[in-house]
Order: C-alpha cells, then structure tokens, then sequence
C-alpha cells in the first residue's frame, strides 16, 4: 500500500513538472507544423505582375514572401506594395546567398527561357524547390541537365503548366485514360495570340530565346495533345508560316504540326502569333469531348457527345496549380508536372524545329 502511494505521488510530480515545461517552453516540446510555404517570383514581367503575385494572394498553402529581379526599380516597388523583408529582396548577382533564408522555401522561375536552365541549377545547388515556367527550357538536353541537379541536390522541380491542375481538363485527361468514349482517335489543338507588344525586340518574337509562338503557346498545343492520347508521339510532320517577315524574320509567326502516336491517334496542331485561337477537340471511337476555350487564364469549360457540360469551376488558375505544388512540399508527395513532362514535350519541340526547317517528317 505504502509503495502505491509513493508511486501515485511521484506520478503526479512529474506530470506537474511536465505542464511545467509545455508552458514554458511550448515551441521546444510541441513545434507547430509549416502550413504555408514561402515562395519568390524571379522575374518582375507580366506574368508575375498581373497573374502570379495577386493569385498568391488568393492561396491557402503558400504565400509570397521574396522577389528576384534584376530592377532595382521594380524591387523597391514590389517590396512597398506586398510589405517584403529587406533580406528577401534579391538580385540575379546575390542570388546564392538565398541558400540561408529560411523564409523560401520555392522558387518560381519566370525568366525567358533561355535563362531557365541557369537559375534552376542556382537554386537547386541552394537548396530551394524550383517551379519554372513553361517552356521548360530550350533543348532536351538542358532539361535533363536541370532535373538531374534538382534530384541530387534533393529539391522537387515542377513545370508551371496550369491547365493540367484544371479541373474541366483533369477531366479529359481521365476520359482518355479510363477510356470512357473508347479510344482516342483524332485530337485537334489550336493556341494563339495576336502579338501586340509594341516592339518587334520583344523576347518572345525571338526563337533563340524561347519565344516565338511554338516556344510560347505551342506547348499548349502539343502537351495537350499527349495528355489526350496518353501516349508519346512516334513522328511530326511541321510548317513554319509567316505574313510579316519584318517581326518573324525566322519566318516561324504561325506553326502547323501533326503528330502520329503508338496507337494509330494522330493530332493536327496549330500555333500562332497573329490570331486570337484557343480550342481543343479529341475524336474517339464511340463519341467526342472538346474544351472552348481550352487553355485560357479563366472560363475553361466545354461539352461531350452525351451533352453532358465540362464547366467546373475555379476561381483561379494560377492560385489552385500554386496550391497543389505547395502541398507537394509540404506533404514531401510526388508533383502533378514533374521535369520529366517538360521535357517530353521539349523533344518534340525540337524535332517539330528539325522538321519545319527540312520539310519532312521526322521519327523520334
């Protein structure tokens, strides 16, 4: 009786000692998990101006809490309106130093692609996580190059290609994988613009450096048209066509490509910089589905042979991929577009190059 007692007394020091320290010293004991990611915008364009940084606004899972930019301009702008720390304010020569700021924990790349590769290396070697852009990059070879530095240096690298996070194309995506109108036959995918961007210096009229429509809207066209059909293209067959040689010297201001597929599925694509298009259509054995307009920054929506409407609703785009990335992170899960997919379509890209410039068709 008497050691029960002594048993009981000890207990209930020592559970008085440890309220005691949970008290005290909460953060030691019981650290509250990360609910959020912080997340700098390299690259102070349109882009990030206009679309990523009000839709971080919107998010649940992340939050902008850095800036990269070569304009001294823009940083101190940016850092007023969105109430940045001086020491997450960076510039493409400090950009190292970002290894030990704990307040990122991402990086997106918005950077003309040419530069994609380089910084993606520079902030794997950091130690941050890298969501960049599409076009991934120029070449096949550089995006290897990229994926292989994220994997060793243990960061997760995803390609900012919204519409796969879409919930209307998520689900054609899965009508083709589970094949609910039987198998695909024929895809038919159109994205363009007409250019206005009041120079003809502009990075995105230049090839070289990942613009012209293919670089920037084609990939559009032929992601979509991989992810209908759930196969990697075998062939492409492509046409470069231009009405203003003054601003597409290249003669590259509108490209048409076909691609054949394992199956016997072929696709027609199209891309440009002189219209307003954005359509997709896929064609299958027992029926059809399209999406109208099909990779716009909002309004997504479409319809299948049974009539039954493709309009799920999202308020933004740009919030819901930055969203699903950062609970990748957060959750150390696989990511929706990984490297591997940007460079996927980067192959194609360069044979559909090979192929407009030597007038045939070209196996890969």
């Amino acid at each position: 009786m008497t050691d029960r007692r002594n048993f009981i007394k000890k207990a209930a020091i020592g559970t008085g000692a440890l309220a005691l320290s949970t008290s005290a010293f909460p953060n030691i004991l019981f650290k509250k998990p990360k609910d959020q990611i912080g997340v700098a915008l390299m690259g102070l364009g349109y882009y990030s101006t206009d679309l990523l940084a009000p839709a971080l606004q919107l998010t649940k899972h992340c939050k902008l809490t850095g800036i990269v930019t070569g304009s001294p301009e823009k940083a101190k702008k940016w850092q007023e309106k969105h109430k940045l720390k001086d020491k997450n304010i960076y510039n493409y020569d400090n950009l190292d130093s970002i290894a030990n700021n704990p307040d990122i924990d991402v990086v997106y790349v918005v950077v003309p692609p040419f530069r994609h590769k380089e910084f993606v290396l520079r902030l794997a070697a950091a130690g941050k996580h890298v969501w960049c852009e599409k076009p991934m990059a120029m070449t096949e070879d550089e995006c290897q190059v990229m994926i292989d530095a994220c994997r060793k240096n243990k960061v997760q690298l995803t390609i900012g290609y919204r519409m796969q996070h879409e919930p209307n194309t998520q689900q054609i995506i899965k009508y083709g994988r589970e094949k609910t109108f039987g198998a695909v036959k024929f895809v038919t995918a159109s994205a363009g613009f007409r250019a206005g961007w009041g120079k003809d210096d502009h990075w995105k009229m230049d090839r070289s450096k990942g613009g012209s429509p293919l670089y920037d809207m084609g990939v559009y066209s032929l992601n979509a048209a991989r992810y209908c059909v759930g196969e990697e293209p075998i062939a492409v067959l492509a046409q470069d066509r231009t009405t203003d040689y003054t601003r597409y010297p290249n003669g590259d201001e509108t490209t048409l490509f076909q691609l054949e597929f394992p199956s016997g599925a072929l696709a027609n694509c199209m891309t440009t910089f002189s219209m307003n298009i954005g359509s997709l259509e896929v064609n299958t054995e027992k029926g059809w589905y399209r999406l109208l307009p099909f990779q716009a920054y909002s309004g997504v929506n479409g319809v299948n042979s049974k009539g039954e409407l493709l309009n799920a609703f999202i308020e933004n785009e740009q919030a819901k991929q930055m969203d699903d990335d950062a609970l990748a992170i957060l959750n150390n899960t696989s990511v929706l577009v990984p490297g591997e997919e940007g460079l996927r379509d980067i192959r194609v890209v360069e044979a559909i190059i090979k192929s407009a410039k030597q007038d045939r068709r070209i196996t890969l």
